[in-house]
């Protein structure tokens, strides 16, 4: 089995590289990158200290939407391509009346395209990365930047070239030729034009190098391996046409998902943002020990009536999603009487117990046994006075749909959020299970697909 998947999937890579739109789309990301730095001067502001600033912000995010796109329609032909089109001519009947299993083919098939994807992508994103070191031409006056602009071009004409003198003279795949030599090009290029100072003087190479922007997209590049493997299932019953349709109805679809079904899930009643929280003891900073106790400024007048002895509930989400703070039952003690709240029978709440004319309140936890919070209140989270109710159905839809909002990192970059690398670990481990879903999806789909 794993010689047959190699074969199968080199077989479905060099098939992909082959593909007249592989090259095509892979050149029109560059070009497309190449004029955004003429087209996106809208003074986004210039006092950030993030990776990215002012209207580099708004290259960015047209940058990594163009690739997120092409990226799509890419995986869509290729699957289409790969393993669609050999279904209805029937030549995949000369691999499957062999002692090959449908499952083998077809997970080699993904992997063979996820290869070719993976080509194309990194020679989009390093397009865009030569974008981000020159910047966005704001005004006439701006300098080019010649180092990227020489390297950049000249890395594609020599791929071009070459691939154009093996194919006159060898008559190797001018579209395979090309493509596979653009990518160590153009990253050489784009490596030599690091070490290169607009003004052509030699700098440290990390010098314009940006990890949050590499992380951001080796996250999107896990987004679209994704949309791959629905393509690759889709094509097991659909047409070219209708795999395209399907591929773009899924890539909507996971953009709108938070929307459609996610606000779904959680209810609660937001009441205000955390401003600011203070232990009233250092010894109640951990908010994890029966009377710790904190003074809480809100950021905002509450949305509802506060009062003592009310639930007190906090989280980092806006909807009530995975609040810091279990349920509990409503506290019905008398606060005056300690015996009520922290005698042998007093049952745990986590409670409001002053309150000041400024949005400040004092909340404690209470009880014979303390509430375990997952963690202590902070500047940024949201308060609410009741468990937020959780709607089973809209939940399991929302986690079976894939979600591409998770890829999508854009926001932390522009504003300034570091990106964890046990985040970018858990969007891959999101990814892996999403694929390995939409593959099984596949396996299932083509196992009976008449293909006689």
């Amino acid at each position: 089995m794993p010689v047959q998947l190699l074969a199968i999937a080199r077989n479905a890579l060099l098939e992909s590289l082959r593909q007249p739109v592989f090259l095509l789309l892979v050149l029109l990301s560059g070009v497309f990158q190449f004029f955004s730095t003429w087209s996106t001067g809208f003074a986004m502001g210039y006092d950030e200290s993030s990776e990215v600033q002012g209207d580099n912000k708004l290259l960015l995010d047209i940058g990594l939407g163009t690739i997120f796109v092409l990226g799509m329609l890419l995986a869509s032909f290729i699957a289409t391509a790969v393993l669609s089109r050999e279904i209805e001519n029937k030549t995949v009947l000369t691999v499957v009346s062999k002692p090959v299993g449908r499952p083998t083919l077809l997970i080699g098939k993904y992997l063979g395209v996820s290869g070719a994807i993976l080509i194309a992508i990194s020679t989009m994103l390093i397009f865009l990365c030569f974008g981000l070191r020159h910047g966005v031409m704001s005004t006439a006056a701006d300098d080019i930047d010649q180092p990227v602009m020489v390297f950049s071009l000249s890395s594609v004409f020599l791929a071009l070239a070459i691939g154009t003198w093996c194919n006159f003279y060898y008559g190797w795949s001018f579209p395979q030729t090309s493509v596979v030599l653009l990518l160590p090009f153009s990253l050489g290029a784009y490596l030599l034009t690091l070490a290169l100072s607009k003004k052509w003087d030699w700098q440290p190479i990390f010098t314009d190098v940006k990890p949050q922007v590499l992380l951001a997209s080796l996250c999107l590049m896990m987004a679209i391996l994704v949309l791959t493997a629905v393509a690759i299932a889709a094509s097991t019953r659909l047409s070219q046409v209708m795999t395209i349709v399907a591929c773009a109805g899924v890539f909507l679809g996971a953009l709108l998902v938070n929307y459609l079904v996610g606000r779904h899930v959680f209810t609660n009643q937001l009441v205000s943002l955390i401003k600011e929280a203070t232990p009233v003891q250092p010894e109640s900073a951990g908010f994890n020990h029966v009377g710790d106790s904190y003074r809480i400024t809100l950021g905002a007048p509450p949305t509802v009536p506060l009062r003592v002895g009310s639930s007190f509930y906090y989280g980092p989400n806006s909807s009530g999603a995975f609040l810091a703070v279990p349920a509990f039952a409503p506290f019905e003690g008398d606060l005056s009487n300690s015996v009520s709240y922290r005698g042998p029978d007093a049952k745990s709440a986590v409670v409001i117990t002053a309150i000041d004319k400024d949005n400040t309140l004092t909340v404690r936890n209470l009880g014979a046994v303390p509430v375990e919070v997952s963690a202590a209140p902070k500047e940024g989270d949201y308060v609410f006075l009741q468990p937020t109710k959780v709607n089973r159905t809209a939940f399991v839809a929302w986690a079976i749909f894939p979600n591409l909002q998770y890829f999508w990192l854009l926001d932390a970059v522009t504003q300034n959020n570091p990106i964890p690398p046990h985040h970018v670990v858990l969007v891959g481990l999101y990814g892996l299970s999403q694929i390995a879903a939409c593959l099984s999806l596949g396996v299932i789909l083509f196992q009976r697909r008449d293909v006689g």
